[in-house]
């Protein structure tokens, strides 16, 4: 028996052995490095890359358009550009290089204090008098009457659609008219509401057709404007770039109609096509704030449904607080519903 019991403990003591050894693994390694002549010599051009990446970062701004609109095709992804300080620190440690481990700390920096607050603080609180709800539907959604459902059963008091296909509004129309009493449609843009709409009418984004429009809301609290976009769409090609002229375009006349609206509470929904940094959209969103970026948890990515890059759908808001933000599960679209509920 005291044999029996001398094995059990020595097998428990095992523990804290191996957990020294450990450590003494790791202060031997650490001890090489410090030895190493070669420590701070080796990884020069890792720590170059991470000072580009920062710098990159930081003036990111005054990257050019001209060539291929390079700075919006930037500034579309550039919270993904912070993946390149993990791969930059494996390479980093494999090199066993002190001077590139040291510059990292330059564009982890950078990346959270541009990002660090989307990342990881949850804005969003209780209440709100609003709440609404934009939506990319997919011009060839394969059953338009599920997504208006799932849409309704957000709760949502004004709900925006964009990428109507004609054939499809009466579907559209007829799964939400229980839910909605009040709606309207200007060529590929709709809007639904529980309250009341007047002086709805199309907005000319210089597209040759509609695809904006804009509603007054008489919410119980007071007339609010909203404004439904969708504006052109951007293609990434290799001979030519990032192709965004007439989406750049657009968002100037948008940005010139929102600049005339006459009522104090205004309310954007719809398919942008470009992210809150990008510049070239800066006639809108320099007179707008974000939903999500003042009450948002994360960064709410919308686009593509099946692997959110982007938040290329958007919920801006004048003259009103945002409360919260939020995407809402897939529906048969490529993008998410995006959801919002703001103080009025």
């Amino acid at each position: 028996m005291a044999q029996a019991d001398t094995q059990e403990t020595g097998r428990h003591g095992d523990i804290p052995e191996q957990t020294g050894s450990r450590v003494r693994r790791l202060l031997d390694h650490l001890d090489r490095w410090r030895r190493d002549p070669g420590t701070w010599r080796r990884g020069t051009v890792l720590a170059g890359c991470a000072a580009v990446l920062a710098l990159v970062m930081i003036f990111h701004a005054q990257i050019p358009n001209n060539v291929g609109n390079l700075g919006s095709l930037l500034e579309t992804f550039l919270p993904w550009l912070g993946l390149f300080v993990p791969l930059l620190l494996v390479l980093a440690l494999v090199r066993r290089s002190a001077t590139a481990l040291i510059a990292l700390l330059l564009p982890a920096v950078v990346w959270l204090n541009l990002f660090g607050g989307l990342m990881f603080a949850d804005k969003s609180r209780a209440g709100g008098d609003l709440t609404v709800v934009t939506h990319n539907v997919n011009a060839d959604n394969p059953d338009p009457a599920a997504t208006a459902r799932e849409v309704a059963a957000s709760g949502a008091d004004v709900v925006a659609l964009e990428e109507l296909r004609g054939s499809a509004v009466p579907t559209y129309e007829q799964a939400l008219r229980d839910t909605y009493k009040y709606h309207t449609v200007k060529g590929t843009v709709g809007l639904w509401s529980k309250y009341p709409l007047r002086d709805s009418e199309p907005v000319d984004i210089k597209m040759g057709w509609t695809r904006a429009l804009r509603s007054t809301v008489a919410t119980p609290r007071g007339d609010v404007a909203v404004y439904v976009a969708h504006l052109p769409s951007v293609r990434v090609k290799f001979n030519a770039g990032f192709t965004a002229g007439q989406r750049d375009d657009s968002a100037e006349a948008l940005g010139e109609a929102i600049a005339a609206e006459r009522v104090d509470k205004v309310i954007l929904l719809g398919d942008l096509n470009g992210t809150m940094n990008d510049r070239a959209l800066a006639p809108v969103t320099s007179q707008l704030r974000s939903a999500q970026g003042a009450a948002g948890d994360g960064f709410g990515f919308s686009w593509p449904a099946s692997f959110p890059m982007a938040r290329i759908d958007q919920i801006m808001v004048r003259g009103m607080d945002p409360v919260s933000a939020w995407t809402l599960p897939r529906t048969n679209s490529d993008h998410l519903p995006v959801a919002a509920s703001v103080e009025l």
